[in-house]
């Protein structure tokens, strides 16, 4: 096989592919095996037609075509891996440009591709990040949902007022239709909580038990979505929280210390280790900024756009694909369409340039991904789904999705390593020691998440026959990169 890379733009490149006919043959034992299975031959068992009979029932053609499509990604997945510059991130145009029976297969794929540019030196780089005071405001607050852990509720011979606890009665009505979805009884709630109905606190506040007031609010789901109801609230209790004193003998109940003194220290330490984590999280995001503002980075249009159309179909599939609810819902947001469209684009690219100066700087760097770190990344992200890690991984190997995660891992990694090499600093210039928080070079990250939604999306399927072979030489130029 012979094949030949034309650049055609700083992301794009056409590969020429010429396939002479005698590598084709285990194509072509396989072509005839699966056709003789489907083709009925008097005199032949099912599959056991010879070539020559089959030709002669069906023709060359039927043969060929199989041929073709079967041969097609497996060997642009040869000559993608057998290049040295080149690493599609796109779906690959093909195009069979001839067919000589006998001679030669030639097809050319026009893919969009990694571009080449450089970037900053690491250890030339400084990111400021905030102060980590810590206030005794900040204290209390956790000192006292602590003790709301432990806290006791009491009925009261008074109004509702923010804080306390409700047991209410709930029923809506859509022009004197009841909505069945929307009635409840004996429900307990926070007065002040929010995240139930709309105009319910207000209602709430200042109600007494077996009171009843009734409020128009807009439903916000099921079939009435969107629409006003008038919604009514009975108050059959009021409760309110009653504290655990603040004192040695709380903090032996609470927690594994003796006095109220090493307690309220530990909070306060554990809320310094929580604002160091966020300056670890803004040293992150403001040297990955810092990378992209300082680097020209060509964008793949076609990795662009496939975000961009992934962006506006998720918005939309909210409102299920109805463009002028959706349209609704931006002009209560004061936005056009235009406006939305032109915001997700703008969006597409700067995570789409964030991606390819996080794989750029993961080769420069030479990041790779143990077994451990990927089986560490996917239990995680089995736990925030709520899902079985065998579960999951066997729904990520079927979406083909392994190779997203790998990547992740991988440019998570690479963005630590260039924390670790930046200067840090607040903002008099005094520089931050973060070492403990981003781990040694070669122990696995602290900081798990890569800012923003730069997920990996360097490897797309190929549409067609050509899916599963095409995502394999994408995948070898992957790891060859």
């Amino acid at each position: 096989m012979k094949s030949t890379v034309e650049h055609l733009s700083p992301t794009r490149v056409r590969i020429n592919v010429e396939v002479p006919f005698d590598e084709l043959k285990p194509d072509f034992d396989r072509a005839y095996k699966k056709i003789a299975q489907q083709v009925r031959i008097p005199g032949f068992r099912p599959g056991k037609a010879p070539a020559r009979i089959l030709e002669a029932r069906i023709g060359r053609a039927p043969v060929l075509d199989e041929v073709v499509n079967a041969a097609i990604p497996a060997k642009y997945q040869e000559a993608v891996v057998a290049s040295d510059d080149v690493t599609p991130i796109g779906r690959p145009e093909i195009e069979v440009t001839e067919i000589a029976d006998h001679e030669r297969l030639t097809f050319t794929a026009e893919v969009d591709v990694r571009p080449e540019f450089e970037l900053p030196e690491l250890e030339g780089l400084t990111v400021e990040v905030d102060e980590t005071e810590i206030g005794e405001d900040e204290v209390t607050e956790q000192l006292d949902q602590l003790r709301a852990r432990f806290g006791t509720l009491a009925g009261v011979e008074r109004a509702a007022q923010k804080g306390d606890y409700v047991q209410i009665d709930l029923s809506a009505a859509v022009d004197g239709t009841a909505i069945e979805e929307a009635t409840t009884t004996g429900f307990s709630y926070e007065v002040g909580q929010g995240g139930l109905i709309d105009g319910i606190d207000e209602a709430l506040e200042g109600m007494s038990a077996d009171e009843e007031k009734t409020f128009t609010s807009t439903l916000v789901a099921g079939e009435y979505a969107d629409r006003e109801a008038e919604v009514t609230v009975k108050v059959t209790t009021v409760k309110e929280r009653h504290l655990p004193d603040a004192d040695d003998e709380f903090a032996q109940l609470a927690s594994e210390f003796d006095t109220l003194d090493e307690l309220t220290e530990s909070l306060r330490e554990r809320i310094g280790q929580s604002k160091r984590m966020e300056q670890a999280g803004q040293a992150r995001d403001r040297l990955l900024e810092k990378l992209v503002e300082g680097t020209e980075v060509p964008l793949p249009e076609s990795v662009v756009q496939a975000e961009v159309d992934s962006r506006a179909h998720d918005a939309v599939h909210a409102f299920d694909h109805d463009e002028d609810k959706f349209a609704e819902f931006l002009a209560t947001q004061d936005k056009t369409r235009e406006q939305f469209d032109a915001e997700t684009r703008e969006e597409a690219e700067k995570n789409v340039r964030y991606r390819l100066v996080l794989d750029a700087l993961a080769d420069r760097e030479e990041i790779s991904v143990g077994d451990q770190e990927l089986t560490e990344r996917i239990l995680f992200q089995a736990q925030q789904y709520g899902m079985a890690p065998e579960q999951f991984v066997q729904q990520i190997q079927q979406a083909g999705q392994l190779g997203v995660i790998y990547q992740d891992v991988r440019r998570s990694k690479a963005l630590i390593q260039a924390v670790r090499a930046a200067t840090v600093t607040l903002p008099g210039g005094e520089v931050v020691d973060l070492s403990d928080l981003l781990g040694d070079d070669d122990a696995d990250e602290t900081v798990e998440e890569v800012p923003g939604e730069v997920v990996a999306e360097s490897a797309e399927d190929v549409d067609g026959d050509a899916a599963d072979d095409a995502d394999t030489a994408e995948d070898k130029a992957d790891a060859k990169a």
